[in-house]
């Protein structure tokens, strides 16, 4: 009987020691997992400031690419205020030809640009896709991408200025560049709008005419 007691004793503390060092060895991978994770939350949830002091908030979407998740503000020749009133670039940030859009940009630092409109497309498809691209006809993009919406991207209906220098659509709709050329006259941009509660893409947007910017970069050189 005390043999068999001892045997007993023996098995446990056998198993005992098998799930411990199992432990510590699927601990390690997993600590490590989150301790990466947390560093690129650290590296990629930060702060932009460009050269008039403007703060963005950049953030990784599900495109894997880095986007700000505010308007762009930077002052450069070829941007306005809406109605040239300085409280809506406070608030919608400014509007950029589709130029001086790209040199904006460009002027956040190394790999920051406007976004093609592939770079549009993906990224709203992640969250429902763009009218004419998704089920839904751009709804739900629209609602997950605008001001208060999960995803956290924040757009704007910042409305837009044509050629001649008039402004319209002020809380109605946001226009947002692409780089994407459809002429030398014309290019891509994407409309959020209000009334149709949709998401859309056009591809006659006047190049003159000055809409809002969101910068993008890729993920990969940020490391």
């Amino acid at each position: 009987m005390v043999q068999l007691t001892k045997c007993r004793r023996a098995i446990q503390v056998r198993i005992t020691l098998a799930i411990f060092l199992t432990t510590v060895a699927s601990c390690g991978p997993t600590n490590r997992m989150h301790s990466q994770q947390a560093e690129s939350t650290k590296l990629y949830d930060s702060l932009l400031v460009d050269a008039d002091g403007n703060r963005y908030l950049i953030k990784p979407f599900r495109d894997n690419n880095l986007w700000m998740t505010t308007n762009l503000q930077l002052n450069i020749p070829g941007s306005f205020c809406y109605e040239n009133i300085e409280k809506n670039c406070e608030q919608y940030g400014r509007l950029y030809t589709w130029e001086s859009g790209q040199k904006a940009c460009a002027l956040l630092g190394q790999g920051w640009r406007l976004p093609t409109n592939e770079d549009w497309q993906h990224m709203a498809k992640q969250y429902g896709g763009v009218r004419d691209d998704s089920g839904d006809k751009g709804n739900g993009a629209y609602k997950e991408l605008l001001q208060g919406g999960t995803a956290g991207f924040n757009a704007l209906l910042g409305g837009g200025r044509d050629l001649a220098g008039n402004y319209a659509r002020l809380d109605g709709h946001g226009f947002y560049w692409t780089v994407t050329q459809r002429d030398t006259s014309n290019a891509w941009f994407y409309n959020f709008g209000k009334g149709s509660q949709m998401l859309n893409r056009h591809s006659d947007g006047e190049k003159a005419s000055a809409f809002s910017v969101r910068c993008v970069k890729n993920i990969n050189m940020s490391k």
